[in-house]
C-alpha cells in the first residue's frame, strides 16, 4: 500500500500537463526532474493535503522532482498560515532551515519564507536569517523575503532588522536575490517610507539597478527619477 507522501506524488503526476513542462523548465535547473503542473493545480492539492504530517512533508522533500518539494514548501506555507501553536510555529520554520538545501528555485523560498521563517522570527533575533545572509543565491533570497512578514505583523524592531540584511544585500549582483532586495524595500516603504528614502540615499548608487527600479516602483515619479540618477549601476 502506498504512503501518503506516495500517494500524493502521484496525485501530483495524474495532473501533468506536458504544455507546462516548458514554463516550468525555465526556472529550474537544466537537469532538474519535473513533471509538468499549473501552479494553481500544484497548490490546490498541496492545501488538500496540508494536514499531512511532518514526516510527509520530509518525505516529499526528499524527491528528486521539483514539483513534490514546491508540494511540501506549499504545505509548510498553508500550516503556518492557520493557528499553529508557538511550539508548532517553531517546528515548521525548523523544517524550513534544515532542508534549505531541498530549495532549487526561487518559487519555493517565495512561497513559504514569509509566513514559515518570518512568522516564526517575528519578535525573535533575527540570526538566522543573519547567517543565510552569507549563503549561496538561493539563502541569500530566503533571508531577505522572510521580512516581508515584519511589514504587515511585525515590530518596529523586526523592520530595522530586514532593513540592515537589506543593506548587507544591497549591492549582490545575482538577480535572484537583488530582485528580492527590490521588493523587500517596495513593499517595506509603504510601512516606513523614511526608513525607505534614507536606505535609498546611502544604498541606491550602487545597487543593482533592476532592485532600484522595483524599490522606488510605488515613489512619485520626480523621486524616482532622483535615485535613479544616483544609481550608477
Amino acid at each position: 500500500m502506498p504512503s501518503p507522501a506516495e500517494t500524493l506524488v502521484r496525485e501530483l503526476r495524474a495532473l501533468a500537463n506536458e504544455s507546462e513542462l516548458e514554463k516550468v523548465r525555465r526556472r529550474l535547473p537544466p537537469a532538474e526532474e519535473a513533471f509538468g503542473l499549473r501552479m494553481r493545480d500544484l497548490f490546490d492539492l498541496a492545501r488538500a493535503h496540508r494536514d499531512v504530517p511532518l514526516d510527509v512533508v520530509e518525505a516529499l522533500l526528499d524527491h528528486p522532482a521539483y514539483e513534490p518539494r514546491l508540494a511540501a514548501f506549499c504545505i509548510l506555507d498553508f500550516k503556518a498560515r492557520g493557528r499553529p501553536t508557538e511550539p508548532e510555529r517553531a517546528e515548521l520554520c525548523e523544517v524550513y532551515l534544515r532542508r534549505h538545501d531541498r530549495i532549487t528555485s526561487w518559487d519555493m523560498v517565495d512561497r513559504a519564507a514569509p509566513h514559515v521563517v518570518g512568522g516564526y522570527l517575528a519578535g525573535r533575533s533575527l540570526a538566522p536569517l543573519y547567517e543565510l545572509a552569507r549563503g549561496e543565491p538561493l539563502p541569500r533570497r530566503t533571508a531577505i523575503t522572510a521580512p516581508l512578514y515584519f511589514i504587515a505583523k511585525g515590530s518596529d524592531e523586526d523592520m530595522a532588522g530586514a532593513f540592515e540584511l537589506a543593506g548587507r544585500l544591497a549591492d549582490d549582483l545575482d538577480p535572484v536575490v537583488h530582485n528580492a532586495v527590490g521588493i523587500f524595500l517596495k513593499h517595506a516603504g509603504g510601512r516606513q517610507p523614511d526608513a525607505l528614502h534614507a536606505f535609498l540615499s546611502r544604498y541606491a548608487a550602487r545597487m543593482a539597478r533592476p532592485a532600484v527600479r522595483l524599490a522606488i516602483e510605488k515613489l512619485p515619479a520626480d523621486e524616482r527619477g532622483r535615485y535613479l540618477r544616483t544609481n550608477r549601476t
